[in-house]
């Protein structure tokens, strides 16, 4: 254990941070993977919703810090991709 009191304050924020990455990025695999059973399933009103939730997420991810903005754009865009393939737009 660390005997500086800054450390020690650091310690406890890191912990802290890390308990919301944990959240937010479980979020995130949640609701992708909920899109991708809707995908699987075929109705596209369930795909329709389930993409914007996943986006939606992965948005709060990006503003959290969590997630780079540019591999939350992948993620959307190739789900957006399996949606169009899956007929829902």
């Amino acid at each position: 254990m660390a005997n500086i009191k800054s450390q020690i304050k650091r310690i406890k924020t890191n912990e802290k941070a890390r308990l919301r990455n944990k959240s937010v990025s479980s979020s995130i695999k949640t609701a992708v993977r909920k899109f991708r059973d809707a995908v699987t399933a075929g109705d596209a009103n369930a795909i329709t919703t389930e993409l914007r939730a996943a986006s939606k997420s992965l948005d709060v991810a990006v503003q959290k810090g969590v997630l780079h903005k540019n591999s939350a754009a992948n993620k959307k865009s190739s789900m957006a991709k399996a949606a169009a393939k899956a007929g829902a737009r």
